[in-house]
């Protein structure tokens, strides 16, 4: 297929992923890195009520406010 059809189907809405081979697809800057972080246990305690209370594990509380930390410093 050329690069002006598979353009034109993308722009109409229409179904491309047949067209693509995602098997080696990687979103940039995404890779994952294990850090260990220590945490007071008084802070543990809040972000497993505050996990529980939304319903996520405590890593996804961790990064969601991470992330926002550093969206507004940057």
């Amino acid at each position: 297929m050329k690069a002006r059809e598979f353009d034109r189907k993308f722009n109409e809405g229409k179904d491309i992923l047949k067209y693509l081979d995602i098997s080696k697809a990687k979103r940039p800057n995404q890779e994952q890195k294990r850090v260990n972080v220590d945490f007071p246990l008084w802070m543990i305690d809040l972000l497993d009520k505050e996990a529980k209370r939304i319903g996520v594990p405590r890593q996804s509380i961790i990064k969601v406010w991470v992330a926002e930390r550093l969206e507004k410093v940057s």
